[in-house]
């Protein structure tokens, strides 16, 4: 154990040295390395002026920033990446995990300090064994993974790995053991470390070079959307709309939208902040209870006039009196499980970030009743298919879990759906208005989907005859929707989505029993983390504790979250659909 401390303190030094030969500074605090992980680390007491200079702990220049820009100026890889990337073959992400990848198999890399302070494994499904994968079946984890390596796979075949070869003959490497997973490793480093980075105009396009910065994200409002998702093409697919990361990017304070241009990119030094747990991306340890709170922020600096390094990103304490020796972290946003587990490697038990993805499959669409009018239905009304419930929509159902406030969004939606109803009067607005805790976009679609033949008609004849009132407009969407309304209510959406809630909990149910099931597994968990050895465990497990590994405890925290989520929107769902049918028989 000595041995491996020495040796992890010699690479933190070489790592330090290496920033500060870039052009980096460590201010009032230092890298350290513990099981967990590596971490910065306040080293003493940070002063009380006023001045933000006396807060600001981390300036990195961004000359020093992996980013697509960084990548297509490289001497080797950045013609290659450039004809990909015109081409339309590759996205900018492509380009800095291919920029990974390569450095990576470099001996003589010039990014070799800072490369052998990542990990070299991860928590995230894509590195479970084939035990711990199966204890995700019957979630979207465990479908998007599979279609993720696919993906992934294919990419590495058809463009990584002749084009790796290539450019490492092509600087003197003659035998290389090139393989996937090397590619494997540089995508988890980029999606558990890049940060949406707000970058002055003037950096990303310089003064005759505006053909360099053709490859930026876009702005930060969608460049983590990933299709209105989190991730590109590579996460989750289509399966799953995935989760908007946040608007802005981890750790990160608002800035100005002047002058700037958004793009993703990896700074080595402020990338080892933690949101008061593990590193992302180092294991899949986890804390039972975490301090939640943020000890610092981090700015991009155009100028220099805070970090005194014009051109630099900044990490800012706001932390109102520090403590000595301890870990600095970051505010990394309110995400789920789901999502968490699948970047980072890790869960929270008992999230309040929490989300269920529901959705109707499109696949089955074309073989339902008058598909084809349906399907343009579907168009006209901008109707949605999946839907990510969060466990706070709860809050304001039939049978709130708090009682916390209805905040000002969820009171605007309220009024926006009330307004939607009552177009021609044949129908009285619902009484559970108020309460249904399923958003409209989506309530809009099942019901589209579910309309039978008699609505259909009624639907026709009430639009034909506002077209005959006005014959030189057509209808609006939100008058379409209303009368898709008018014509089928509720009742056949509501019944539609318990059917889909039902199913879904049996999928999850198959393979790992019931929630009370996977609660008690939890229970009689004594936890094996990466560095420990199953004979540290004996007496645990002889105490009645069952030893399991970190990645399959996450599984089955993620797994428990979303059988309980499940419950309780199927509950909602049928007290809805049961008010629903009263009201139709009135």
């Amino acid at each position: 154990m000595a041995a491996a401390t020495s040796e992890e303190g010699a690479k933190v030094q070489v790592f330090v040295d290496w920033l500060q030969v870039n052009g980096a500074e460590l201010r009032g605090c230092t890298i350290n390395s513990s099981p967990k992980g590596f971490g910065i680390i306040f080293a003493e007491a940070q002063g009380s002026s006023d001045d933000d200079d006396d807060d600001v702990l981390v300036v990195v220049p961004l000359e020093l920033a992996i980013t697509p820009m960084r990548v297509l100026q490289e001497p080797l890889l950045g013609p290659e990446c450039r004809s990909m990337f015109e081409l339309g073959h590759v996205d900018d992400r492509f380009l800095i995990i291919l920029f990974l990848t390569f450095e990576r198999l470099r001996p003589l890399s010039s990014w070799k300090p800072y490369l052998d302070m990542l990990p070299t494994r991860f928590g995230n499904p894509l590195w479970f064994s084939d035990d711990d994968f199966l204890e995700l079946k019957g979630t979207n984890l465990y479908d998007a993974t599979l279609l993720q390596k696919k993906k992934l796979l294919s990419l590495y075949h058809d463009k990584v790995d002749p084009l790796l070869k290539k450019l490492l003959l092509l600087d003197g490497v003659s035998e290389s053991n090139v393989s996937f997973e090397h590619f494997l490793w540089a995508n988890s480093v980029f999606w558990s470390r890049a940060l949406n980075l707000p970058l002055p105009h003037s950096f990303v396009f310089p003064q005759n070079q505006e053909d360099v910065g053709g490859c930026h994200s876009t702005p930060a409002t969608d460049s983590h959307q990933k299709g209105k998702s989190l991730l590109s093409v590579l996460l989750f697919l289509c399966l799953i709309p995935v989760f908007k990361i946040q608007d802005q990017a981890p750790g990160a304070t608002s800035v100005g939208s002047g002058d700037t241009v958004w793009v993703e990119g990896l700074v080595p030094g402020i990338d080892f902040c933690n949101h008061g747990m593990p590193i992302p991306g180092i294991d899949s340890f986890i804390c039972r209870n975490i301090d939640l709170k943020p000890f610092a922020t981090w700015e991009v600096d155009g100028t220099g006039s805070v970090s005194k390094v014009p051109s630099s990103m900044y990490l800012l304490s706001v932390a109102q009196n520090p403590i000595p020796n301890k870990e600095i972290t970051i505010s990394y946003g309110n995400k789920g499980n789901e999502e968490l587990l699948y970047l980072y490697g890790f869960v929270i038990e008992n999230n309040p970030d929490d989300y269920l993805m529901v959705h109707y499959p499109v696949e089955a669409i074309p073989s339902i009743p008058f598909s084809d009018s349906k399907g343009q239905l579907l168009e006209a009304q901008k109707a949605q298919l999946r839907c990510l419930l969060p466990k706070s929509l709860l809050d304001h159902g039939f049978f709130p879990q708090t009682t916390s406030k209805v905040r000002e969004s969820d009171e605007k939606g309220t009024a926006a759906r009330s307004c939607n109803f009552s177009w021609s009067g044949q129908r009285k607005t619902p009484s559970y208005v108020n309460k249904l805790v399923f958003p409209e976009d989506f309530m809009t679609g099942l019901r589209t989907i579910a309309m039978q033949e008699d609505e259909i008609y009624k639907f026709s004849a009430m639009l034909e005859e506002l077209v005959e009132s006005r014959p030189d407009e057509q209808p609006s969407e939100t008058e379409v929707r209303m009368a898709v309304w008018e014509a089928c209510g509720d009742s056949g959406a509501l019944q539609l989505l318990v059917d889909l809630l039902n199913t879904k909990m049996m999928k999850l149910e198959e393979n790992s029993g019931s929630e009370e099931q996977d609660a008690g597994l939890l229970e009689e968990a004594c936890v094996l983390e990466i560095h420990e050895q199953p004979r540290e465990l004996e007496e645990e497990e002889e105490e009645g504790k069952r030893m399991m590994s970190r990645n399959k405890w996450s599984s089955v925290v993620y797994r428990r979250g979303q059988k309980q989520l499940t419950r309780l929107f199927l509950k909602e769902a049928e007290h809805a659909l049961h008010l629903s049918l009263s009201s139709d028989h009135c």
